[in-house]
């Protein structure tokens, strides 16, 4: 163990501070603390109030209580349950013959604890008060103690006690010590406090504790929540994240990463990109054979990116659009504009059934206009790719489609003008920008687009360096899709629902939450549910698409049931994007409540894409949370993806929104997207007002590794 000075600045190890040994450093680290910062932003989870000694005349059924008292007798019981029994006095009791001693028990008969509560010893115990076991008095279970001198002052705690999320075998009391005396090393100017022009509401004084925003320093902020002084305590504002240290705290979080993205978005623009321009001819034959007319939406969206691929620096801009919104078609026009000034185009898709429905989309619209569009995955060394590969290198290949695998290291454009990304919320940070390089000579524009609407608050956190335009228009003649939720139950009447449907020449989606039989999960498994659905359909085509078979399989059963060949397709979320079966018109969703809302919405977004009348049926497991309930109740209500987004937030947070890979947010240590939203507009704009100087402390202090936002 590394000694050192009485002084630590936030960046110092865990492991090299006084009193940590190598235990207590693995535990810690184990809580993801690895750093002195990372310590101090280990904020409490709530509080106990021990700041007040109670008389044990005064002790009230169901409150957590200071107790000072005598131990007047001990008593061990045997029996299923051992445990031992220390009976305690105070002088309210004591006066009073009618108050039966405060009884102390713990269920078990450990030699220490005859030791410590020996007769006329003095402690102080603080617990939950509930009826003794034979409901005569009070007592407590397992309490927090400490013996005292019989002498000793009366004192209680000068601030509430903080509790802290932890992990096995590091105790509360052990943490707490910690961070008391991280706080008394740490000086006070190693956390820099950035001034803000705070609006009314937040600068005016707490009703409930006298306290504003505006009051504290970061520093002092931090230290309140650590060591919260009685008078500054408000339960509910604490619980909801509003009291005004959480605030001051959160508002620096969101400050550093607005800052962050912001700057990578002025990195990014200062560099140099290509000038592209539509041509008007080849966007007439590329609209004469859709046999159909874009929404007044999609021409928007395509007039405000085809603006920013004008200009000579990077477009950086995130498209959202509904499930089946047309977004490909957005994407398909800003592509033409890239290839008619004779760039390349990489078009990147989460999975490699989704890259290819774009490669065969794609295709059908470009080949007649003879442009050169080709599908990249990442199988194989064979000689097919590498004849690809070396296509794509002399610019024959005009328009990649691909998955990660064409940022590969071996994957070389000629002259890559545009890098369009699908479904941005199953890719980080890191993976959207480490095909700027794939450009030699300027830096490619970067069209993000995602069919998971994102709440506006979020989407200016999370996506604070892209501009955004919305599809907020369905084609026209799209159906409503009448959601339904069963019990598993009753499955043998969703079976006989298919089968009606598919006699009325209709298709029917069948969607399982894994492939294989699982002992640790209950969901019906893929593979089990095509066999059932072929023994109990024996007039209708089954099929089954899954993650785990070849490309060539895969792409053979979902051809087969776009063509109609199959009538029900049993799938996993394989399916969940970029499938365009109008003719199906029958969605059931096996387990939905294991899946977000925005997950469903995605799903049941495949069909409703036809004239007719399209069902979604979830069914569920039995018995379901709370939280289950909420979900599908939601998914019953609404067909508004933007409002089903905003209740995924609600329900699970911002990194299930977005995507456990989006860098930085999932991480938030002292704000809370949700519970915060409201200060996002307020922080967006402070960003872009705040001296950039006084905005790169704000990054440095809290995003000590900031370079993770686009230094790839």
């Amino acid at each position: 163990m590394q000694a050192v000075s009485d002084s630590l600045s936030l960046d110092t190890p865990l492991s090299a501070c006084s009193g940590v040994n190598a235990r207590l450093a693995a535990q810690l680290k184990r809580l993801g603390l690895i750093s002195v910062q990372d310590a101090l932003l280990h904020l409490p989870n709530r509080y106990q109030d021990r700041t007040q000694i109670t008389p044990i005349q005064a002790l009230i059924l169901g409150q957590q209580a200071v107790v000072d008292a005598y131990v007047v007798r001990t008593q061990k019981i045997s029996g299923r349950r051992p445990s031992f029994i220390a009976y305690l006095q105070d002088a309210s009791s004591q006066q009073d013959p009618q108050t039966p001693p405060l009884q102390v028990r713990f269920f078990h008969q450990a030699a220490y604890l005859q030791h410590h509560f020996k007769l006329q010893q003095r402690v102080l115990c603080f617990g939950e008060v509930r009826l003794a076991y034979q409901g005569i008095g009070w007592e407590m279970a397992h309490p927090d103690y400490q013996c005292l001198e019989a002498d000793a002052p009366l004192v209680a705690d000068t601030y509430l006690t903080p509790i802290y999320a932890s992990t096995e075998g590091l105790h509360q009391g052990r943490l707490r010590r910690l961070l008391v005396t991280l706080l008394q090393q740490v000086p006070a100017q190693a956390w820099p406090s950035i001034s803000y022009l705070w609006p009314a509401e937040l600068a005016s004084p707490c009703t409930h504790t006298g306290l504003s925003v505006r009051d504290l320093s970061t520093w002092q902020a931090l230290c309140m929540l650590h060591q919260m002084p009685p008078m500054y305590y408000q339960a509910e504002l604490l619980a909801n994240q509003q009291h005004p240290a959480q605030i001051r705290l959160a508002v620096d979080e969101l400050l550093a990463h607005q800052g962050a993205l912001q700057g990578l978005r002025r990195r990014l623009q200062s560099l140099g990109a290509p000038v592209l321009h539509a041509d008007p001819q080849q966007d007439a034959a590329f609209l004469a054979q859709l046999h159909f007319q874009p929404t007044r939406a999609q021409q928007k969206v395509v007039a405000e990116i085809r603006q920013d691929l004008q200009q000579a620096r990077p477009m950086l801009r995130l498209l959202q659009g509904d499930v089946g919104s047309g977004k490909t078609l957005v994407a398909a026009m800003a592509a033409l504009a890239a290839v008619a000034s004779g760039y390349q185009v990489a078009l990147m898709a989460p999975t490699e059934l989704l890259a290819e429905q774009h490669a065969e989309n794609f295709g059908q619209w470009c080949t007649p206009l003879n442009i050169h569009v080709e599908l990249l995955t990442g199988k194989g060394r064979n000689k097919a790719r590498q004849a690809t590969l070396a296509k794509l290198a002399v610019g024959d290949i005009q328009i990649a489609i691909g998955t990660h695998a064409l940022f590969q290291a071996d994957v070389e454009f000629d002259n890559l003008g545009l890098v369009i990304i699908d479904e941005q919320h199953r890719f980080g940070v890191h993976q959207r920008l480490a095909l700027r390089n794939k450009s030699r000579q300027h830096t490619a524009h970067q069209l993000i687009m995602t069919a998971t609407p994102i709440p506006r608050t979020l989407a200016m956190c999370a996506y604070a360096d892209l501009d955004v335009s919305i599809i907020d228009e369905l084609p026209p003649g799209r159906q409503g899709i009448q959601t339904v939720t069963l019990a598993d139950a009753r499955r043998k009447e969703v079976i006989a629902r298919v089968a009606a449907a598919c006699q009325a020449q209709r298709q029917v989606y069948w969607v399982c939450t894994l492939i294989e039989e699982s002992d640790v999960l209950s969901a019906q498994a893929a593979e089990k549910t095509y066999l059932e659905l072929t023994e109990a359909l024996t007039d209708l085509r089954v099929g089954l698409v899954h993650g785990r078979l070849q490309a060539k399989q895969k792409q053979a059963v979902m051809q087969a049931f776009k063509a109609g060949d199959l009538d029900v397709l049993v799938a996993t979320t394989v399916i969940e994007v970029g499938v365009d079966v109008p003719n199906a018109s029958v969605m059931v969703i096996e387990n939905p409540e294991r899946l977000g809302l925005a997950q469903l919405h995605q799903l049941r977004g495949r069909v409703g894409r036809g004239s007719q009348q399209s069902f979604c049926v979830l069914l569920y497991g039995t018995p379901l949370s709370d939280a289950s309930k909420a979900r599908l109740q939601a998914m019953r209500t609404s067909q508004d993806g933007f409002w089903l987004a905003q209740k995924d937030l609600e329900l699970r947070g911002p990194g299930e929104v977005l995507g456990t890979r989006q860098t930085g947010l999932a991480h938030m240590r002292a704000a809370d997207l949700n519970q915060h939203a409201h200060l996002i507009p307020w922080i967006h704009q402070m960003a872009s007002q705040l001296p950039q100087s006084q905005l790169n402390l704000v990054v440095e202090t809290w995003l000590q590794e900031a370079t993770h936002y686009g230094e790839v």
